[in-house]
């Protein structure tokens, strides 16, 4: 059974990543595409999120914080 979240199953391809960089800056992707920069305190708040998380979890976590998931014009 599906999440009521991920109806279409987007998030198991795992289309969103993440990498951060030495001074504390998030950077997301999504289908390799740069989306979303993250410093300071949100950068901070993120790590704390997605640590220990994989798969699935930490997709929902990245589509959240870039808003842009429930739009319905992701590919």
């Amino acid at each position: 059974m599906r999440n009521r979240i991920d109806k279409r199953g987007v998030l198991d391809e795992e289309v969103f990543s993440h990498r951060t960089t030495k001074d504390g800056k998030v950077f997301i992707s999504y289908h390799g595409k740069q989306v979303m920069v993250l410093n300071g305190k949100k950068a901070e708040d993120f790590a704390a999120k997605i640590a220990g998380k994989d798969g699935k979890d930490a997709q929902l976590i990245m589509a959240k914080i870039t808003g842009n998931f429930k739009r319905g014009n992701e590919r």
